[in-house]
């Protein structure tokens, strides 16, 4: 109930207003964001790579109603890109793109200007030597993205997709995406969804992230697995170890700011992980995501308030 009612407060302007213009916030959204222009992410990059882990840059922001802020967030990618080349980090360091943030809720053009410019961002990566992953949205937005998928890997077959295990329809998308090459990262899902489309219970959520899991890890593709929770990691290792694959045929991925001693133990156990790190002043609908989906981040967020 708790997790619904953030869930409800991440897309209400009264509490986005409310949230954002309480000081002692802006100190706790330092802990799952790395600052707000490309100077910070690429300072907190640089710490993560030097210890061994690999990163995935969002620049905040989605819902994009405007042309011209879509084009906005297209450049942002594009110089972010050409501040990441000259690192040398080839794909340890690659950017994720929610596509309704480059237009895709621009009506009936929106996912031709989508398109357009994530294959901007695309190309600017590969100019960096690295790749891009597309985040996933809620449950109108998935034939879309998928369709964009397709479009961008005839040109840049690299490209990645986030695929949320609580939809019903996940386990058949695996079943497609589980091909030579393909790339992708399989969540639980942070969007308050109808019990029409999305699994409801956690355990169901749960035993369907599973099944999708073992799909990905038994086909040829590269699984990328979003996840902090120990039991979904134990599993991942059992069935790499039935199914033969080798620690660089798969990778974990894990949020900025969440889990940090997990993500170096699984490192340095020789395990690749990737960090999510996200970055940008339009923060709001993030950290109420974050917070939604574990107590451990509610609890540590409302503690800060009362901290002096």
């Amino acid at each position: 109930m708790l997790g619904s009612l953030l869930l409800a407060g991440s897309r209400s302007t009264l509490v986005r207003r409310a949230v954002s213009g309480f000081p002692p916030t802006r100190k706790v959204v330092g802990r799952f964001v790395a600052g707000e222009d490309v100077p910070d992410v690429i300072s907190a990059t640089r710490r993560l790579t030097d210890a061994r882990l690999a990163v995935t840059i969002d620049h905040l922001g989605e819902e994009t109603r405007d042309a011209d802020a879509a084009a906005h967030t297209a450049k942002a990618y594009v110089t972010l890109l050409g501040a990441l080349g000259p690192l040398g980090l080839g794909d340890r360091a690659e950017v994720s793109v929610k596509l309704s943030a480059v237009g895709q809720a621009l009506g009936a053009s929106g996912d031709r200007i989508a398109l357009d410019h994530a294959r901007e961002i695309c190309a600017a990566a590969q100019a960096a030597g690295t790749t891009v992953t597309l985040d996933m949205e809620d449950h109108t937005t998935v034939d879309s993205t998928l369709a964009i998928l397709r479009d961008l890997r005839a040109d840049f077959p690299a490209t990645g997709v986030a695929l949320q295990s609580y939809l019903f329809r996940t386990e058949a998308d695996c079943r497609d995406l589980a091909v030579e090459g393909s790339r992708v990262r399989l969540v639980k899902g942070a969007y308050a969804e109808p019990a029409s489309v999305a699994h409801k219970d956690k355990t169901e959520v749960d035993k369907a992230y599973v099944r999708c899991l073992r799909t990905l890890m038994a086909g040829k593709g590269y699984p990328m697995v979003g996840t902090h929770d120990d039991r979904l990691i134990a599993i991942t290792e059992l069935l790499a170890d039935r199914l033969g694959r080798p620690r660089d045929s798969y990778e974990y991925q894990m949020l900025y700011g969440i889990r940090s001693d997990k993500q170096q133990a699984l490192a340095g156990a020789g395990g690749r992980v990737r960090v999510y790190v996200p970055y940008g002043g339009d923060w709001y609908g993030y950290f109420m995501r974050r917070l939604a989906e574990r107590p451990a981040n509610l609890a540590f967020f409302l503690r800060s308030l009362t901290s002096k």
